[in-house]
């Protein structure tokens, strides 16, 4: 056997003996563990049993939305893990009996993050729709519903005008998957 055959011989046994490793061992879920990680438990926990909202979709928000950085502001003012607005933070926060909230505060952010998923999702009855809402707002999506730009059951979600909601809601529905297989399995 000349030595270009003897590296390739080589070369595919040791591919296939990694794809056995990765099977057997689980490596890809310790790597996706640390992509995917799950900061914060407890608060989300708590808050998942108490507003009826899946763990694993509120780890996806968090991930797209902060990737688990608590002090994080976007441009626009969006403020902590679940990146709320303090307008609209403040008005759920209000329906809580909460009248004096800091965004930065890792429990107070998820409470009122995943407060405002479950109204959007009760409002809604879908959960790709009140992902688009929980970053459009609640008034694009009416209005891309009242025009038929979306049914109203959410069957046509791909159809979002909104070319960063449109991928948003890939983005935390992709990483709910992942949170699943991780975790919820």
């Amino acid at each position: 056997m000349n030595f270009l055959k003897k590296i390739i011989l080589i070369f595919f046994i040791f591919i296939i003996l990694f794809f056995i490793l990765i099977k057997y061992l689980e490596i890809d879920k310790i790597v996706l563990e640390k992509l995917y990680p799950r900061k914060f438990s407890n608060y989300v926990e708590e808050a998942s049993q108490k507003y009826d909202v899946e763990e694993s979709l509120i780890f996806a928000i968090i991930k797209n939305e902060s990737n688990f950085i608590d002090s994080i502001s976007s441009r626009k003012g969006a403020k902590g893990l679940m990146q709320l607005m303090e307008a609209t933070a403040f008005e759920v926060a209000e329906t809580m009996g909460i009248s004096n909230i800091d965004l930065s505060n890792p429990k107070t952010n998820i409470e009122i993050g995943t407060k405002y998923y479950s109204y959007l999702y009760n409002k809604y009855k879908n959960y790709r729709l009140a992902l688009a809402a929980y970053n459009a707002g609640a008034g694009n999506v009416d209005k891309w519903i009242s025009s038929g730009t979306l049914e109203s059951d959410g069957s046509n979600i791909e159809n979002i005008p909104y070319k960063e909601t449109n991928m948003y809601v890939r983005k935390v529905l992709q990483s709910q998957k992942i949170y699943n297989y991780i975790y919820y399995k």
